[in-house]
């Protein structure tokens, strides 16, 4: 059925806040779960599940699915489709993702979990730096975002789409662009087009300080993007609360120029400067 049909019959009504956007081709669907590369044994945690298109068919392939949905109306409903269906290794849970215990889940689940999601746009940049944290919960993420957003997740340094995003996730993932799908196959029709993104883990992090101390790491390449136009000692000094001087001399022991801007930096080099600034001690 039509999730505009569905949300009439239930008496639901989309919710731009919480970017609801409904896919509406059962075979677009399945293709974007076929793609995940989902196993029989695997746990798949599905973010956002809406009315149940990835989820019934993520429920064909997986152990299990764990379906976190944060609209009370939207799972109810979503509740009683799959009752209706016979579904049954589906379990619904009103919770917000930006919440959760990562670690709790997969040690619920037993091994690292297999994440699925047709993703809230307004959640996306979030989610993924949550995700980053906890590497050792998960091992690949098949995710529709904004397609925007999808172009900064494989970009190179030197342009403007390279960012924090871009290092975090590439620092901790191989990305590869997947399907792109059109505004039409959603309901209500969003004013961008979404594509799929498959995030597969590195069995090690490129750089090892972000593997060593990744809260450490994580804070420097905040601070460093934290403001563009400047350049990459002024906005660590900022950023981290420290003496420009202090940072220049520092980065140049390292052999990196103090000069440079963040957004023409590698993640190699940027693995040194959270080096060369020495871990806090906790």
């Amino acid at each position: 059925m039509h999730p505009r049909q569905l949300m009439n019959m239930h008496q639901l009504h989309a919710s731009k806040a919480r970017g609801q956007n409904f896919l509406t081709q059962p075979a677009t669907s399945q293709a974007v779960v076929d793609s995940a590369g989902i196993q029989p044994g695997d746990t798949v945690l599905e973010i956002g599940p809406g009315l149940g298109a990835l989820t019934m068919a993520a429920a064909g392939l997986a152990a299990k699915v764990i379906a976190l949905e944060v609209d009370r109306g939207v799972f109810e409903v979503l509740g009683r489709i799959l009752a209706e269906k016979g579904i049954t290794n589906v379990e619904p849970r009103l919770q917000d993702v930006l919440k959760v215990d990562w670690r709790e889940l997969a040690a619920k689940a037993g091994s690292p979990l297999v994440i699925l999601s047709n993703l809230p746009y307004n959640i996306t940049s979030p989610l993924l730096f949550n995700l980053m944290k906890a590497p050792s919960c998960w091992r690949s993420a098949t995710m529709m975002i904004q397609r925007e957003v999808a172009d900064r997740l494989v970009a190179k340094p030197g342009g403007k789409q390279w960012g924090r995003l871009s290092v975090m996730v590439q620092t901790y993932c191989n990305v590869r662009q997947g399907m792109v799908i059109g505004r039409k196959q959603f309901f209500p029709e969003p004013k961008v087009e979404s594509q799929v993104v498959h995030l597969n883990l590195r069995e090690s992090p490129m750089v090892p300080i972000a593997e060593q101390a990744p809260q450490w790491f994580g804070e420097v390449v905040k601070a460093a993007f934290s403001q563009r136009r400047k350049t990459v000692a002024n906005s660590l000094a900022a950023g981290l609360g420290r003496e420009r001087t202090a940072i220049a001399e520092a980065l140049e022991a390292a052999g990196i120029n103090p000069g440079m801007r963040a957004e023409q930096m590698d993640i190699n080099q940027l693995g040194v400067i959270a080096e060369a600034l020495d871990v806090p001690a906790a």
